[in-house]
Protein backbone atom coordinates (compact mmCIF):
# COMPACT_ATOMS: atom_id res chain seq x y z
CA UNK A 1 0.00 0.00 0.00
CA UNK A 2 1.67 3.17 -1.13
CA UNK A 3 0.85 6.51 1.03
CA UNK A 4 1.45 10.25 0.65
CA UNK A 5 2.26 12.22 2.94
CA UNK A 6 0.31 14.26 5.24
CA UNK A 7 2.38 17.63 4.22
CA UNK A 8 2.42 16.47 0.54
CA UNK A 9 -1.37 15.83 0.54
CA UNK A 10 -2.62 19.24 1.59
CA UNK A 11 -0.22 21.15 -0.55
CA UNK A 12 -2.16 19.27 -3.61
CA UNK A 13 -5.34 19.92 -1.84
CA UNK A 14 -4.84 23.67 -1.25
CA UNK A 15 -3.81 23.99 -4.93
CA UNK A 16 -6.93 22.08 -6.10
CA UNK A 17 -9.03 24.59 -4.29
CA UNK A 18 -8.05 27.41 -5.26
CA UNK A 19 -8.90 25.76 -8.98
CA UNK A 20 -12.35 24.25 -7.64
CA UNK A 21 -13.70 27.61 -6.90
CA UNK A 22 -12.98 28.96 -9.81
CA UNK A 23 -14.29 26.61 -11.79
CA UNK A 24 -17.51 26.76 -9.51
CA UNK A 25 -18.02 30.29 -10.11
CA UNK A 26 -18.20 29.61 -13.88
CA UNK A 27 -19.78 25.94 -14.19
CA UNK A 28 -22.60 24.64 -12.11
CA UNK A 29 -21.90 21.18 -10.28
CA UNK A 30 -21.91 18.52 -11.17
CA UNK A 31 -20.70 19.08 -14.69
CA UNK A 32 -19.43 15.58 -15.52
CA UNK A 33 -19.68 11.69 -13.56
CA UNK A 34 -19.25 12.02 -9.80
CA UNK A 35 -17.71 9.50 -8.08
CA UNK A 36 -18.39 7.77 -4.80
CA UNK A 37 -16.17 5.05 -2.75
CA UNK A 38 -17.40 2.31 -0.82
CA UNK A 39 -14.85 1.05 1.29
CA UNK A 40 -16.21 -2.38 1.01
CA UNK A 41 -16.90 -5.50 -1.00
CA UNK A 42 -20.39 -5.22 -3.10
CA UNK A 43 -23.26 -6.51 -2.25
CA UNK A 44 -23.13 -5.55 1.29
CA UNK A 45 -25.26 -2.88 2.96
CA UNK A 46 -23.00 0.04 2.48
CA UNK A 47 -22.61 -0.90 -1.18
CA UNK A 48 -26.79 -1.21 -1.70
CA UNK A 49 -26.99 2.15 0.18
CA UNK A 50 -24.33 3.78 -1.97
CA UNK A 51 -26.00 2.53 -5.39
CA UNK A 52 -29.33 3.22 -4.41
CA UNK A 53 -28.64 7.14 -3.20
CA UNK A 54 -26.29 6.96 -6.70
CA UNK A 55 -29.20 6.00 -8.56
CA UNK A 56 -31.89 8.93 -7.00
CA UNK A 57 -29.04 11.76 -6.98
CA UNK A 58 -27.82 10.59 -10.24
CA UNK A 59 -31.76 12.06 -11.77
CA UNK A 60 -31.45 14.99 -10.01
CA UNK A 61 -27.95 16.18 -11.21
CA UNK A 62 -28.43 14.61 -14.75
CA UNK A 63 -24.87 13.44 -14.36
CA UNK A 64 -23.65 9.76 -13.35
CA UNK A 65 -22.65 8.87 -9.91
CA UNK A 66 -20.15 5.84 -10.09
CA UNK A 67 -19.87 3.70 -7.14
CA UNK A 68 -16.47 2.45 -6.65
CA UNK A 69 -16.14 -0.49 -4.56
CA UNK A 70 -12.49 0.03 -2.97
CA UNK A 71 -12.42 -2.65 0.01
CA UNK A 72 -9.12 -3.27 2.19
CA UNK A 73 -8.08 -2.58 6.10
CA UNK A 74 -11.36 -1.09 7.52
CA UNK A 75 -11.91 1.46 4.75
CA UNK A 76 -8.09 2.76 4.53
CA UNK A 77 -7.81 1.81 0.95
CA UNK A 78 -11.01 3.82 0.13
CA UNK A 79 -10.30 6.97 2.72
CA UNK A 80 -6.92 7.22 1.21
CA UNK A 81 -7.82 7.38 -2.00
CA UNK A 82 -10.49 9.90 -0.57
CA UNK A 83 -7.56 12.75 0.70
CA UNK A 84 -5.87 12.50 -2.45
CA UNK A 85 -8.57 13.67 -4.69
CA UNK A 86 -9.30 17.07 -5.68
CA UNK A 87 -12.03 18.96 -3.19
CA UNK A 88 -14.19 19.72 -6.26
CA UNK A 89 -17.25 17.51 -4.83
CA UNK A 90 -16.54 14.82 -8.03
CA UNK A 91 -14.95 12.16 -5.56
CA UNK A 92 -16.81 11.49 -2.70
CA UNK A 93 -17.42 8.19 -0.37
CA UNK A 94 -19.71 6.60 2.10
CA UNK A 95 -18.48 5.40 4.99
CA UNK A 96 -19.79 3.43 7.76
CA UNK A 97 -19.08 4.44 11.99
CA UNK A 98 -16.09 2.08 12.07
CA UNK A 99 -14.72 5.62 10.69
CA UNK A 100 -14.27 7.22 13.54
CA UNK A 101 -13.04 4.14 15.84
CA UNK A 102 -10.24 3.68 13.34
CA UNK A 103 -7.51 5.65 14.95
CA UNK A 104 -7.37 3.52 17.78
CA UNK A 105 -6.98 0.49 15.88
CA UNK A 106 -4.90 1.84 13.37
CA UNK A 107 -1.97 3.82 15.50
CA UNK A 108 -0.50 4.58 11.51
CA UNK A 109 -3.23 5.77 9.97
CA UNK A 110 -2.24 7.91 7.05
CA UNK A 111 -4.50 10.28 7.54
CA UNK A 112 -5.96 12.44 9.94
CA UNK A 113 -9.31 11.48 10.73
CA UNK A 114 -10.76 14.97 11.14
CA UNK A 115 -8.15 17.24 9.42
CA UNK A 116 -8.52 15.45 6.15
CA UNK A 117 -12.14 15.15 5.17
CA UNK A 118 -15.07 17.40 4.80
CA UNK A 119 -18.08 16.12 6.28
CA UNK A 120 -21.23 16.13 4.55
CA UNK A 121 -24.17 14.04 5.36
CA UNK A 122 -25.15 11.17 7.89
CA UNK A 123 -26.97 8.95 5.52
CA UNK A 124 -28.71 6.51 7.55
CA UNK A 125 -28.78 3.97 10.67
CA UNK A 126 -29.67 0.58 11.50
CA UNK A 127 -29.01 -0.68 14.76
CA UNK A 128 -27.32 -4.31 15.68
CA UNK A 129 -29.35 -7.07 17.22
CA UNK A 130 -28.55 -9.69 19.65
CA UNK A 131 -29.06 -13.01 18.11
CA UNK A 132 -29.83 -16.56 20.06
CA UNK A 133 -30.72 -19.73 18.04
CA UNK A 134 -34.55 -20.33 18.23
CA UNK A 135 -34.15 -23.00 20.27
CA UNK A 136 -32.06 -21.38 22.71
CA UNK A 137 -33.02 -21.45 26.74
CA UNK A 138 -31.85 -17.48 26.89
CA UNK A 139 -35.09 -15.83 26.12
CA UNK A 140 -34.55 -12.51 27.33
CA UNK A 141 -31.75 -10.16 27.20
CA UNK A 142 -31.60 -10.73 31.43
CA UNK A 143 -31.50 -14.70 31.07
CA UNK A 144 -27.55 -13.78 29.19
CA UNK A 145 -26.84 -11.40 32.08
CA UNK A 146 -28.15 -14.09 34.65
CA UNK A 147 -25.98 -16.81 33.63
CA UNK A 148 -23.22 -14.44 32.93
CA UNK A 149 -23.15 -13.63 36.36
CA UNK A 150 -23.64 -16.88 37.53
CA UNK A 151 -21.14 -18.70 35.59
CA UNK A 152 -18.39 -16.56 34.80
CA UNK A 153 -16.63 -17.21 31.89
CA UNK A 154 -19.41 -19.39 30.33
CA UNK A 155 -20.56 -17.22 27.54
CA UNK A 156 -19.17 -16.45 24.48
CA UNK A 157 -20.96 -14.41 21.69
CA UNK A 158 -19.66 -13.73 17.45
CA UNK A 159 -18.75 -10.92 16.38
CA UNK A 160 -17.99 -9.61 12.63
CA UNK A 161 -14.45 -8.94 13.70
CA UNK A 162 -12.63 -6.81 16.24
CA UNK A 163 -12.75 -3.53 16.36
CA UNK A 164 -16.47 -3.84 14.11
CA UNK A 165 -19.50 -2.01 15.59
CA UNK A 166 -20.81 -5.55 16.39
CA UNK A 167 -17.58 -6.29 18.41
CA UNK A 168 -18.01 -2.89 20.28
CA UNK A 169 -21.64 -3.90 20.82
CA UNK A 170 -20.54 -6.76 23.15
CA UNK A 171 -17.74 -4.51 24.73
CA UNK A 172 -20.07 -1.80 25.50
CA UNK A 173 -22.60 -4.39 26.94
CA UNK A 174 -20.05 -6.24 28.75
CA UNK A 175 -18.99 -2.59 30.18
CA UNK A 176 -22.32 -1.70 31.45
CA UNK A 177 -23.94 -4.63 32.32
CA UNK A 178 -21.34 -5.51 34.49
CA UNK A 179 -19.72 -8.53 33.26
CA UNK A 180 -17.37 -11.17 31.39
CA UNK A 181 -18.11 -13.00 27.81
CA UNK A 182 -15.68 -13.67 25.28
CA UNK A 183 -15.58 -12.44 21.92
CA UNK A 184 -15.26 -14.65 19.24
CA UNK A 185 -14.57 -12.72 15.94
CA UNK A 186 -15.30 -13.88 12.54
CA UNK A 187 -14.16 -12.73 8.93
CA UNK A 188 -17.63 -10.99 8.62
CA UNK A 189 -21.60 -11.28 9.86
CA UNK A 190 -22.81 -14.35 7.55
CA UNK A 191 -19.68 -16.81 9.12
CA UNK A 192 -20.79 -16.07 12.90
CA UNK A 193 -24.35 -16.43 12.09
CA UNK A 194 -23.61 -19.93 10.68
CA UNK A 195 -21.64 -21.08 13.23
CA UNK A 196 -24.48 -19.62 15.57
CA UNK A 197 -27.37 -22.13 13.71
CA UNK A 198 -24.88 -25.00 14.07
CA UNK A 199 -24.43 -24.29 17.88
CA UNK A 200 -21.10 -23.58 17.98
CA UNK A 201 -21.71 -20.13 19.92
CA UNK A 202 -24.55 -19.49 22.54
CA UNK A 203 -25.41 -15.94 20.71
CA UNK A 204 -23.85 -12.82 18.35
CA UNK A 205 -24.63 -9.53 17.66
CA UNK A 206 -25.04 -8.75 13.89
CA UNK A 207 -26.17 -6.24 11.78
CA UNK A 208 -29.77 -6.00 10.87
CA UNK A 209 -29.03 -6.54 7.30
CA UNK A 210 -27.67 -10.06 7.54
CA UNK A 211 -29.77 -10.96 10.35
CA UNK A 212 -33.41 -10.09 8.85
CA UNK A 213 -33.70 -12.80 6.51
CA UNK A 214 -33.14 -15.86 9.50
CA UNK A 215 -35.07 -13.79 11.90
CA UNK A 216 -38.33 -14.03 9.28
CA UNK A 217 -37.46 -18.10 8.50
CA UNK A 218 -37.64 -18.93 12.30
CA UNK A 219 -34.37 -19.84 12.35
CA UNK A 220 -32.85 -17.22 14.82
CA UNK A 221 -34.42 -14.88 17.94
CA UNK A 222 -33.54 -11.57 18.29
CA UNK A 223 -33.64 -10.71 22.27
CA UNK A 224 -32.32 -7.23 21.75
CA UNK A 225 -31.55 -4.71 19.24
CA UNK A 226 -28.75 -2.03 19.96
CA UNK A 227 -30.33 1.29 20.07
CA UNK A 228 -32.18 3.13 22.45
CA UNK A 229 -35.43 2.89 21.18
CA UNK A 230 -36.76 -0.21 19.41
CA UNK A 231 -36.40 -0.28 16.00
CA UNK A 232 -39.60 0.17 13.98
CA UNK A 233 -37.92 -2.98 11.57
CA UNK A 234 -38.70 -5.34 14.89
CA UNK A 235 -41.24 -3.64 17.18
CA UNK A 236 -41.76 -6.36 19.69
CA UNK A 237 -38.09 -6.85 20.23
CA UNK A 238 -36.95 -5.00 22.86
CA UNK A 239 -34.30 -2.29 23.38
CA UNK A 240 -31.09 -3.37 25.42
CA UNK A 241 -31.72 0.14 27.16
CA UNK A 242 -34.69 -1.74 28.56
CA UNK A 243 -32.36 -3.71 30.66
CA UNK A 244 -29.37 -1.78 30.57
CA UNK A 245 -29.88 1.60 31.23
CA UNK A 246 -27.83 3.87 29.13
CA UNK A 247 -26.75 1.47 26.30
CA UNK A 248 -27.56 2.97 23.04
CA UNK A 249 -25.19 2.28 19.98
CA UNK A 250 -26.05 1.35 16.05
CA UNK A 251 -24.38 1.73 13.13
CA UNK A 252 -24.49 4.82 11.07
CA UNK A 253 -23.40 5.69 7.51
CA UNK A 254 -21.91 9.04 6.55
CA UNK A 255 -20.91 10.67 3.33
CA UNK A 256 -17.20 12.25 3.03
CA UNK A 257 -15.06 14.44 0.74
CA UNK A 258 -11.66 15.18 1.23
CA UNK A 259 -10.57 18.38 3.31
CA UNK A 260 -10.80 21.55 1.60
CA UNK A 261 -14.12 21.62 -0.18
CA UNK A 262 -15.76 24.77 -0.54
CA UNK A 263 -18.51 24.85 2.32
CA UNK A 264 -21.47 26.06 -0.43
CA UNK A 265 -20.50 22.97 -2.49
CA UNK A 266 -20.54 20.53 0.92
CA UNK A 267 -23.72 21.92 2.07
CA UNK A 268 -24.94 21.94 -2.25
CA UNK A 269 -24.59 18.07 -2.10
CA UNK A 270 -25.52 17.59 1.53
CA UNK A 271 -29.19 19.05 0.65
CA UNK A 272 -29.17 17.06 -2.85
CA UNK A 273 -28.80 14.00 -1.12
CA UNK A 274 -31.08 14.72 2.20
CA UNK A 275 -33.59 15.33 -0.63
CA UNK A 276 -33.00 11.62 -2.25
CA UNK A 277 -33.46 10.24 1.32
CA UNK A 278 -36.66 11.40 1.16
CA UNK A 279 -38.10 9.69 -1.49
CA UNK A 280 -40.17 7.16 -1.47
CA UNK A 281 -38.02 4.53 -3.93
CA UNK A 282 -34.68 5.10 -1.37
CA UNK A 283 -36.58 4.47 1.66
CA UNK A 284 -38.38 1.23 0.71
CA UNK A 285 -35.39 0.34 -0.37
CA UNK A 286 -33.42 1.09 2.97
CA UNK A 287 -36.14 -0.21 4.67
CA UNK A 288 -35.69 -4.12 3.36
CA UNK A 289 -32.54 -4.12 4.73
CA UNK A 290 -33.30 -2.83 7.95
CA UNK A 291 -31.89 0.39 7.45
CA UNK A 292 -33.71 4.06 8.22
CA UNK A 293 -32.97 7.30 6.59
CA UNK A 294 -31.47 10.22 8.50
CA UNK A 295 -30.13 12.96 6.12
CA UNK A 296 -28.01 15.96 8.08
CA UNK A 297 -26.28 18.92 7.66
CA UNK A 298 -22.58 18.75 7.25
CA UNK A 299 -21.95 19.75 11.09
CA UNK A 300 -24.02 17.18 12.36
CA UNK A 301 -22.06 14.70 10.66
CA UNK A 302 -18.99 16.13 11.57
CA UNK A 303 -20.23 16.37 15.28
CA UNK A 304 -21.29 12.78 15.02
CA UNK A 305 -17.49 11.75 14.03
CA UNK A 306 -16.24 13.24 17.71
CA UNK A 307 -18.49 11.77 20.08
CA UNK A 308 -18.56 8.35 17.90
CA UNK A 309 -14.39 8.64 18.74
CA UNK A 310 -15.05 9.58 22.32
CA UNK A 311 -17.16 7.41 23.35
CA UNK A 312 -15.87 4.55 21.79
CA UNK A 313 -11.86 5.36 22.23
CA UNK A 314 -11.95 4.25 26.10
CA UNK A 315 -13.40 1.03 25.95
CA UNK A 316 -11.66 0.21 22.75
CA UNK A 317 -8.15 1.27 25.05
CA UNK A 318 -9.41 -0.53 28.08
CA UNK A 319 -10.66 -3.79 26.03
CA UNK A 320 -7.45 -3.90 24.48
CA UNK A 321 -9.17 -4.16 20.87
CA UNK A 322 -6.54 -3.94 18.05
CA UNK A 323 -7.36 -4.71 14.59
CA UNK A 324 -6.85 -8.11 12.63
Amino acid sequence: MVFVSRWSRRAVCAAALFACGAALAETPFPSRPVHVFVPYAAGGGVDILARTLGEAVSRQWGQSVVVENRPGAGGIVASQALVTSAPDGYTLMVVASGHATNPFLYPKLPYDTFKDFTPISILGSSPNILLVRADSPFKTLADVIAQAKAKPGSLSYGQSGNGTSTHLAGELLKKLAGFDMSAIPYKGGAPAINDLLGGQIPMSFNNAPEALGQLAAGSLRALAVTTTRRSPFLPDVPAMSETVPGYDTEVWWGLLGPAGMPTDLAEKISRDFVAALKTDPVKERLAKFGASPIGSSPEVLDAKIHADYEKWGAIIKSSGITAE
